[in-house]
């Protein structure tokens, strides 16, 4: 009796036709309902969909195709040639020492970079006379054009005439002046701290905005519990900054892996290739070489280079994921 009476709903639905309450259309109406949806919202997401498209997807396709022609120094296309191009990048010599620069450049910007925003941030968070004013002097690298400060450096760093070798003579740092910017590796290293330099205000910011988020009241409970400065900072503070340390460190990896104008200012009048990263090669294989087409190649390992850092990035550290 109990099972023909919970039929009778079923049958008369499909004697007249008509779904039951709550049942869906089956899978062409979700489907259906779906296109809907996306339609509606193509008016809204459009416009990025377009930008993506123009500003990524695009030159990354033409970037790949220019990787496999043979490209003349006029710009005339030859026709193609597979992949020669890249098999010259991998029988190019210094292109391993390359390779290490470039992953020493980021590691070090970067660490050096997030080590110190985090202890300026943690400053500026601090109520003290003036503190408007100092918040506003650490948005000035940021402001200021990048070429710019890096050539006061590099003419303050001059033999015999920089102001910089001149004060580090005079407090007997050194004993004369050094050609700094005549040596690959204090070059490089110098391109480094221009590199922290200019990075610190988007990083201490991003940072500063994050410890404002941290709980009082966490704070107050660890302060009447006993904990110390130190220990709060790195068992409350710290945790809490998870999310903006890690949207600033993947933000910086990319920055700074694709920065060419420091080094190119720094390391740019330097022979040979002991101060070259991939984007300052690149760069010398599109001014100095004249070839195109293996620059496009070398391109394209830089681009999947960065969607795997980013990709693996993201899936072990996840900067989204609540505390």
């Amino acid at each position: 009796m109990t099972q023909t009476i919970n039929e009778a709903p079923t049958q008369a639905g499909a004697a007249t036709g008509r779904p039951r309450p709550g049942v869906t259309g089956g899978p062409r109406a979700a489907v259906g309902t779906r296109f809907k949806d996306l339609l509606a919202a193509l008016p809204w997401i459009g416009p990025a969909i377009l930008l993506i498209f123009g500003v990524v997807l695009f030159p990354a396709v033409v970037m790949f195709y220019n990787s496999t022609r043979d490209i003349s120094i006029s710009g005339l296309d030859k026709g193609s040639v597979g992949f020669e191009n890249y098999q010259t990048l991998f029988e190019f010599a210094p292109l391993g020492g390359i390779m290490v620069r470039t992953i020493v450049w980021v590691v070090a910007v970067v660490s050096i970079t997030v080590i110190l925003s985090l202890a300026l941030a943690q400053l500026l968070n601090k109520a003290f006379p003036g503190r408007q004013l100092v918040r506003m002097a650490v948005i000035v690298p940021w402001a200021a054009s990048v070429v710019m400060t890096t050539l006061v450096v590099y003419y303050g760093l001059e033999g015999f005439i920089g102001i910089i070798n001149k004060f580090l003579v005079d407090i007997n740092l050194i004993d004369e002046p050094y050609g700094w910017t005549k040596n690959a590796v204090s070059a490089f290293n110098w391109a480094i701290a221009i590199a922290v330099f200019v990075s610190l205000p988007f990083t201490t910011y991003t940072i500063l905005a994050g410890l404002q988020t941290v709980p009082g009241d966490a704070l107050e409970a660890a302060k009447m519990d006993g904990a110390g400065p130190a220990r709060t900072y790195f068992n409350i503070v710290l945790p809490q900054l998870r999310a903006a340390i890690s949207v600033a460190v993947l933000i910086n990896i990319i920055n700074v892996f694709n920065s060419l104008p420091i080094l190119s200012v720094m390391t740019g009048s330097i022979p040979g290739y002991d101060a070259d990263t991939i984007m300052t090669m690149i760069f010398k294989y599109i001014q100095t070489e004249h070839k195109i087409d293996v620059a496009s190649a070398l391109s394209v390992i830089a681009f999947l280079i960065v969607i795997v850092i980013v990709a693996v990035y993201v899936k072990l550290v996840k900067p989204m994921k609540e505390v």
